[in-house]
């Protein structure tokens, strides 16, 4: 290839990416993308969101270990309890498919009290340390907070022993395991 034949072909992919930069700006502009929470996103606005989303936890939760005794019963009454306050409104219990609330947002929360397959989460130790990480670091313009801020670790691995139990309960198990006792109660 000749010098001639590279600038200009350069140059072409120059205007192409110019063009597409200002094609991306006016439609950002025009407000004709709907973000009302009642209306779903297309399919390649929801691949992106969930690619991204998926990438950046799996590479930012790379280096993070389980915690060896976090299926002790201390872990999930504790985290029990925290789940009932904190997590249950969007996330739901065990005999609760939906909410008023959980109806409003967009994208809807998933069910954390069904079984992994149900709400498409990975199981074992992968799963784990992806729930911690999303408790710790919440997950930006989906309405999950980070709670690292006012939140210890083991305060979120407690969490976390009590969602790999959570969809195995019953509406009375889990009524008797988030109850808050004198050991479970914390002074934020």
């Amino acid at each position: 290839m000749t010098a001639r034949k590279i600038f200009s072909f350069g140059k072409y992919l120059l205007i192409a990416a110019g063009v597409t930069v200002l094609g991306g700006l006016a439609f950002l502009y025009s407000g004709l993308y709907p973000m009302g929470a009642d209306v779903p996103h297309n399919t390649l606005t929801i691949w992106a969101l969930e690619t991204l989303r998926e990438r950046s936890i799996v590479r930012a939760a790379s280096d993070i270990e389980v915690p060896e005794d976090l299926g002790s019963s201390d872990h999930l009454l504790k985290g029990g309890a925290d789940y009932n306050d904190m997590c249950a409104g969007c996330h739901l219990k065990p005999g609760k498919m939906q909410s008023d609330f959980t109806l409003g947002l967009y994208p809807a929360p998933p069910n954390l009290a069904l079984h992994g397959d149900e709400h498409d989460h990975d199981e074992g130790q992968n799963g784990q340390v992806r729930r911690f990480w999303i408790i710790k670091h919440g997950i930006k313009a989906s309405g999950m907070p980070a709670w690292g801020p006012g939140h210890d670790d083991e305060r979120i691995w407690n969490m976390v022993a009590f969602l790999d139990r959570l969809p195995t309960l019953s509406p009375e198990q889990y009524q008797i395991l988030t109850a808050r006792g004198e050991t479970n109660v914390d002074d934020n």
